[in-house]
């Protein structure tokens, strides 16, 4: 039996465990992926931490990684003639249940959402099973550890910013927290035009980052005049989108302050904290919105390994570090330590 190197989650007691395991075989419709890049994003290190849970995972381990590139190394029976080994690929980072009511009826979106490498195995493994529908073919000049990134840093804050928030060119935006996620929704929303981009961010490097990537102001939370400033930035307006890249309680307290009539805060960075609102008359006086968002929507991984592929946008300065497999656990305690504030780790098999 040909056995290969993956990093396991064992659920109860949570212990991650990179081992030799069998090398998966492809199934109706599967390709067999081996990987070339994996992202290591903090909801891994919230899953090892237990803060999350996968909601449909029906064994008592998986394998982490839902951002994942690779060539295709083997393909099972009735996928399409389209794909062909040694093609290259990206992976989304999740697939619809099948099973639901929306599923059945051919209804977008799916209400069970299953996501890779939580609820079945992802890609922190030299080789991964991937259904041919959740394959995005690369062009031959983005790189894989580029690549590996979009179907979520890169597109969970897009899907954000074009989906749930719907925002607009010429109108203000702020994003709280800019790490992996908050990195890339400050230079997506200077792509579509918003202005001005209000970054907020405790760190200092990550302010400069902010501005770097395309942010008009970087502030800090903890400056007691912040509010002050967004309403002058913004000619007392306030903002129309807000982004909580973070998952931080409070973040979402302040953003929802700094917004004007009829804004929207979008809840993108994962928390099993409550969300909780001081005084909540300014809420709906003023018909402000709060408004969960999680993953991207149909198309949208596609649209943005387009973009690349026409040179609009590239990800080079979002790669940290890399990292080979066996060091799984040392990546994730970098990222929670924010050792080197880095916006994405990768691993390499």
């Amino acid at each position: 039996m040909a056995t290969m190197l993956a990093a396991r989650l064992e659920i109860d007691p949570r212990r991650l465990v990179v081992r030799e395991v069998a090398v998966p075989e492809p199934g109706p419709g599967e390709v067999r992926v081996k990987v070339e890049a994996a992202g290591v994003c903090l909801s891994d290190a919230h899953l090892i931490d237990g803060s999350l849970t996968p909601q449909f995972l029906a064994a008592p381990e998986v394998t982490l990684g839902h951002e994942v590139a690779g060539v295709i190394d083997a393909i099972g029976p009735d996928v399409p003639a389209v794909w062909q080994e040694g093609a290259r690929v990206a992976l989304q980072a999740g697939e619809r249940c099948g099973r639901c009511a929306n599923c059945v009826r051919f209804r977008d979106p799916c209400l069970q959402v299953r996501t890779r490498g939580v609820d079945y195995d992802g890609g922190w493994a030299e080789y991964a099973l991937a259904a041919q529908h959740t394959l995005v073919p690369l062009p031959d000049d983005l790189p894989f550890d580029q690549a590996s990134i979009v179907p979520d840093a890169v597109s969970t804050p897009w899907g954000a910013i074009s989906g749930t928030a719907q925002a607009r060119p010429g109108r203000p935006a702020g994003v709280w927290g800019v790490g992996g996620l908050g990195a890339h929704a400050v230079q997506l929303l200077r792509m579509i035009g918003a202005v001005p981009i209000v970054a907020v961010d405790p760190l200092e490097s990550a302010r400069e980052r902010a501005l770097e990537f395309g942010a008009d102001l970087a502030l800090d939370p903890a400056d007691p005049d912040l509010g002050k400033q967004v309403s002058a930035a913004t000619g007392g307006a306030g903002l129309d989108t807000a982004f909580d890249m973070a998952g931080v309680p409070a973040v979402r307290e302040q953003a929802v302050s700094c917004l004007g009539f009829g804004g929207k805060l979008v809840l993108v960075g994962l928390t099993p904290r409550p969300l909780t609102i001081t005084d909540s008359i300014p809420l709906s006086f003023r018909r402000k919105q709060i408004l969960g968002h999680y993953g991207s929507g149909p198309g949208d991984v596609e649209t943005l390994i387009g973009l690349a592929r026409h040179h609009r946008v590239e990800w080079s300065r979002s790669i940290s570090g890399h990292l080979p497999l066996a060091e799984a656990a040392d990546a994730v305690d970098r990222l929670v330590r924010k050792e080197g504030d880095p916006i994405r780790l990768i691993l390499r098999p």
